[in-house]
């Protein structure tokens, strides 16, 4: 079956080969106005609630959305890490408006994913993160890691694709990515717990590559890096004036494992759901979160559209609010 893409063979090849590639164009830049206007209205919404509840005091209501959390956040550490926590979630997350689930759902990425996993049969993750990296401030700055580090074992020879979807062009002075070519192809590397702000981290002695030798992945807002699980990236720390604003974003073929087939029968009061259901999530390679079939076309009718979306994230939480994808790492300490 032919795979409808809008990727060129040469941008295939270098995903391949390389590890990732980044596409300047997959999106007009407008077309990511809707999510930028939604993120700033949950800060707004979020912000007039802590200030209700006498928590803050200066909303600073004449800044624009790349700017007000930083503003925030240097007033007080306890609210700007209230609104943080407000858009990424404990887990998966947190937030997931409409115009979230359109950039995920987008056919322009998803055109581009199809190319890159060699299918129309492509499965979403509801794992996702979005990135307010502030300035001047460390906890956005991510160490170096693969992907495959968070997820289950089994799925370290799967290919599963991460897109990094800037909404400010992304550059060396405000932490774009560094990543480290041509070392996907070997095994995953040893991690440990700890790293800054609770990451994964691989260490210097367990890099595939000397880390000297990585590629800084600029990019500009409209475009889109895409990187295997098993290639080895980080983020340098933002020294501009301003948010760097970033989604990641995960993709499967459906012939990966994943949970999308999964849906408990019975859920108790407090969320636990019938053992069946977690036999038959564990085979995914992150199971604690929702997968969701995005792209068919043998089973147009079973792609997944916002409200099941939510329907899915949301008993998802519940009912796996006590398991973890994460395998046991060591600790930095240990």
């Amino acid at each position: 079956m032919a795979v409808s893409t809008s990727l060129t063979t040469e941008q295939i090849r270098h995903f391949h080969q390389e590890g990732y590639v980044i596409v300047p164009d997959v999106f007009d830049p407008a077309e990511l106005e809707p999510l930028r206007r939604s993120l700033h209205a949950a800060i707004a919404e979020k912000t007039k609630e802590l200030k209700t509840a006498g928590k803050l005091e200066n909303e600073h209501p004449e800044l624009e959305f790349d700017h007000r959390l930083a503003a925030i956040y240097r007033d007080s550490k306890e609210n700007g890490g209230e609104l943080l926590k407000h858009l990424e979630g404990l887990r998966g997350g947190g937030f997931h408006s409409p115009e979230m689930f359109d950039l995920i759902a987008h056919p322009k990425l998803i055109s581009a994913v199809r190319g890159l996993l060699h299918t129309n049969e492509v499965v979403a993750s509801s794992a996702y993160r979005i990135r307010p990296k502030l300035p001047q401030i460390g906890r956005g700055n991510v160490p170096w890691h693969q992907d495959s580090g968070y997820f289950a074992e089994h799925c370290d020879t799967e290919m599963i694709i991460t897109c990094w979807v800037p909404m400010v062009d992304a550059t060396v002075e405000n932490g774009c990515m560094q990543i480290l070519t041509r070392t996907h192809r070997g095994s995953l590397a040893r991690h440990h717990t700890g790293g800054n702000a609770g990451f994964l981290v691989i260490e210097e002695e367990d890099l595939p590559d000397d880390p000297r030798k990585a590629i800084t992945a600029a990019c500009p807002r409209g475009g889109v890096v895409f990187m295997t699980n098993r290639t080895p990236h980080c983020s340098t720390p933002n020294s501009s004036d301003h948010i760097r604003w970033s989604a990641d974003l995960r993709y499967q073929s459906a012939e990966v494992p994943s949970n999308r087939d999964a849906w408990p029968e019975s859920m108790d009061d407090a969320g636990k759901a019938d053992d069946a259901f977690y036999e038959k999530i564990t085979v995914a390679c992150y199971p604690p979160e929702a997968d969701f079939l995005v792209s068919s076309e043998k089973h147009p009718d079973q792609v997944t559209h916002y409200t099941g979306y939510v329907e899915r994230r949301e008993t998802y939480d519940k009912a796996t609010a006590d398991l973890r994808g994460m395998r046991p790492w060591p600790s930095v300490e240990s």
